[in-house]
């Protein structure tokens, strides 16, 4: 979007968030005028982009392949009952626009991939990874460090998940490249090691809690707000209500 002009009716929408000093005015602008691409459309997707169609998001985009399940609608909240069966892209579309119709909404329905992952998230400012396996993962770790677009990427197992943002084009305040994905994790574990949502199970609000997280660091990027998650990881569990952070960076070249 080239005009970010807000309009009374937008003025009006955003009012809570136009009052906040650190937001105000300019930062509503910035949020019109972001490209935010989700990869996924599932329980960590959907959070993401009802939270970032509500605050203003201009364009979101969203990458997923699969159709909508019936297992699917404990946790995945853009696809309702009657959505079943049909692509999970379909009822997002029909989701972000009933919060929001000032939001364009771009469909990418196609697995993501070494051979069009690079067209599809160049074209964004930003990329929030909400996907539910290491490949991905790790596949848009690359794509967004040789594109230089921020990463948000979350992940989440029963009661618990983990969160986020990678920067490795930036440097921190002391000068030092800011660390990678392989940085915090070398290589994936082992193919089985790790057992599906499928196999595991999933507490619905998980990936509520984690997505919305996403969501929150994704605006304070776009907004240049806050202290952010780049070099750090969020560790959440929601059994015991504890919320840590560690803290990782490159290793040193000689």
């Amino acid at each position: 979007m080239s005009d970010t002009t807000l309009s009374p009716s937008e003025i009006e929408r955003y009012a809570r968030h136009i009052v906040l000093p650190e937001v105000g005015g300019a930062g509503q602008q910035a949020l019109k005028r972001a490209r935010v691409l989700v990869i996924g459309a599932g329980g960590l997707g959907s959070p993401v982009a009802l939270y970032l169609a509500a605050a203003g998001v201009g364009t979101i985009g969203m990458a997923d392949d699969d159709v909508v399940s019936l297992s699917n609608l404990q946790r995945q909240l853009l696809h309702g009952t009657p959505d079943v069966g049909r692509p999970k892209l379909a009822s997002a579309r029909k989701s972000v626009a009933a919060i929001n119709p000032h939001v364009e909404f771009v469909e990418h329905p196609v697995r993501l991939g070494a051979e069009n992952g690079k067209a599809i998230v160049a074209p964004y400012d930003l990329v929030i990874d909400g996907s539910d396996n290491f490949a991905t993962r790790y596949l848009m770790a690359d794509l967004c460090e040789a594109a230089e677009i921020p990463l948000v990427t979350a992940a989440v197992q029963r009661f618990s998940g983990s969160l986020t943002v990678l920067a490795p084009h930036g440097r921190d305040a002391d000068g030092r490249e800011n660390p990678r994905y392989r940085d915090l994790f070398p290589e994936a574990p082992p193919p089985g090691v790790v057992p599906s949502c499928a196999e595991a199970g999933i507490l619905g609000t998980t990936t509520g809690v984690l997505g919305t997280l996403a969501a929150n660091e994704a605006i304070k990027l776009i907004c240049g707000i806050g202290d952010t998650l780049i070099g750090k990881l969020l560790m959440v569990d929601l059994l015991t209500m504890r919320f840590e952070t560690i803290r990782y960076r490159r290793p040193k070249t000689r």
